[in-house]
């Protein structure tokens, strides 16, 4: 909230000398509400990157405003083509990401001015939007290296832990399937909104964004969905009744609407429920603050949110559906991944040893943040005959179980290749487990990516160097936590082959079999 607050302060003192409008001083505030929790993730180079993106986000959303205003059609078809483009640029990278999530909150802000409040801004107003955004950047990022510092926030993961392998895929890829579903519903939710409510048309627009927004997979947007439909029309009809009790510009609805952005920040990591609930009603305030009604339009609302969630909801189970299944198999892959990194990095090594454990522990739970939705499917009650289609696989879910049992282990081994990392590179002993659980991590994968194995090494070397005692030297003291560590992970590995199945046979090429 500081940062919203700090950016408000400046969106305040640009409006009043600038002469601008209070479209403004929403858009910065829209922008600082999310830029704060955004901004926890930059590194400097993304700090760089936002001074300019950002900026020119913001100068383009102030001109779509007025384009919106003026030329219906040309607006609709510029804000769901910049919404899609944002999202498709996700191929790229994490940076890419982050950079198309900052070019988003502009567009974001168009929504939340209601129809008609304000005049159509000029041209000359698109500069000091551009201003208050750096402004809003520069503020965040003190705001955001003060808490960091001072152990308030959590510092980032550095880029070396959160890059994902690229796994081969059939069709296109994920950014592409999530781009043309937000441009689907966003389209729909235009031409509804437009032609059902020619006035508040925003709200259909607005909830078929939220509850397209980040959805990685059918089962994700199903849930997400529903919580979001249920807070945001709980959040309207809490809003509506308390806010007939303020007036047009009320002061006093200000303060109350940064109180509940205050709650809506803290309570955004319990339940995405909650954040909807005080994002809507901040709206509905926001609504009447600009003088509309909010018992006249409180029906309006609720239809439109009812609309829009059934329109994102849709596109993302008809259009290029992404199957849950396949996000679980790909996430698990890339912690297996990682796993296989550690055991083949160079344990002298300390500090890459450090980033192999990290990246391990960040993929397994951004498998858990994939499969949390799943859970909360899998404890509805729904009738015998939808079960199979409804429920989602118990084998997914105890794939997360899996490889969170192998944290610990994880944690273990690499404390003991911290403690002794020479000792334990030239114990045979330890070199013969690890190698054989990175045989066996990728083991798992091939089952998973339903990848043949290769033909396993046959011969009496190979034989003879698996039959090959250990030294006959007491071992070192960090000898035995690690062997146990490679056993308890190899443990879990055997539940998560049983979970997938072995990895396909390879078939013999005939006319390999024909020259023999």
């Amino acid at each position: 909230m500081a940062t919203v607050l700090g950016v408000y302060g400046l969106a305040l003192l640009v409006e009043h000398e600038a002469g601008l409008h209070v479209d403004s001083v929403v858009q910065a505030v829209v922008i600082a509400s999310a830029l704060g929790r955004v901004q926890r993730l930059f590194d400097r180079t993304d700090r760089l990157l936002a001074c300019v993106v950002l900026p020119c986000a913001a100068a383009a959303g102030t001109e779509l405003s007025t384009l919106i205003d003026r030329h219906h059609l040309a607006g609709d078809a510029a804000f769901v083509l910049g919404v899609a483009g944002a999202i498709w640029v996700r191929r790229f990278g994490a940076r890419a990401t982050r950079a198309g999530t900052l070019v988003v909150l502009p567009l974001i802000a168009v929504l939340v001015v209601p129809a008609g409040a304000v005049p159509p801004a000029g041209h000359e107003h698109t500069a000091w939007a551009a201003v208050t955004a750096l402004g809003a950047v520069a503020w965040g990022t003190a705001v955001t290296w003060a808490a960091q510092r001072t152990g308030l926030a959590p510092r980032p993961p550095s880029a070396k832990v959160t890059t994902t392998p690229r796994a081969p895929r059939r069709g296109p890829a994920a950014s592409t399937r999530m781009a043309v579903q937000m441009a689907a519903a966003l389209t729909a939710a235009f031409a509804v909104g437009r032609h059902q409510w020619p006035d508040h048309w925003a709200w259909v627009v607005l909830t078929a964004f939220l509850v397209c927004s980040g959805a990685r997979s059918r089962g994700d947007v199903l849930v997400k969905g529903a919580w979001r439909t249920l807070g945001a029309a709980a959040g309207t009809v809490v809003a509506t009744a308390v806010s007939g009790q303020f007036g047009p510009r009320s002061d006093t609805a200000v303060v109350v609407i940064f109180a509940v952005l205050a709650v809506a920040t803290w309570l955004r990591e319990l339940s995405y429920a909650y954040w909807a609930a005080c994002v809507t009603a901040v709206l509905s305030l926001l609504y009447d603050w600009f003088g509309q009604s909010p018992g006249d339009l409180l029906h309006t609302r609720l239809a439109g949110i009812a609309v829009g969630a059934v329109l994102g909801v849709a596109a993302s189970w008809l259009v290029l559906p992404i199957r849950t299944e396949a996000v679980v198999r790909a996430r698990t892959a890339a912690a297996l991944a990682g796993l296989g990194e550690l055991m083949e990095t160079d344990w002298r090594d300390g500090p890459a040893v450090r980033v192999a454990r990290d990246r391990f522990a960040y993929r397994v739970e951004q498998l858990a943040t994939v499969t949390a939705p799943m859970r909360i499917l899998a404890a509805v009650p729904v009738p015998r005959a939808l079960s199979a289609r409804w429920h989602p696989d118990p084998s997914t879910l105890r794939s997360v179980t899996a490889l969170r049992r192998c944290a610990d282990p994880v944690d273990d081994l690499a404390g003991a290749i911290g403690a002794a990392p020479g000792a334990l590179t030239a114990d045979p002993a330890v070199t013969r487990g690890r190698e054989e659980l990175a045989a066996h991590a990728l083991a798992v994968r091939r089952a998973i990516g339903r990848r043949p194995a290769p033909p396993a090494p046959a011969g009496p070397a190979a034989l003879d160097r698996a039959r090959t005692p250990g030294p006959a030297a007491p071992p070192d003291p960090s000898v035995p936590p690690a062997l146990a560590a490679l056993t308890a992970i190899d443990r879990q590995l055997d539940v998560l082959g049983s979970l997938f199945g072995p990895p396909p046979v390879r078939t013999p090429d005939p006319a390999t079999i024909a020259t023999r």
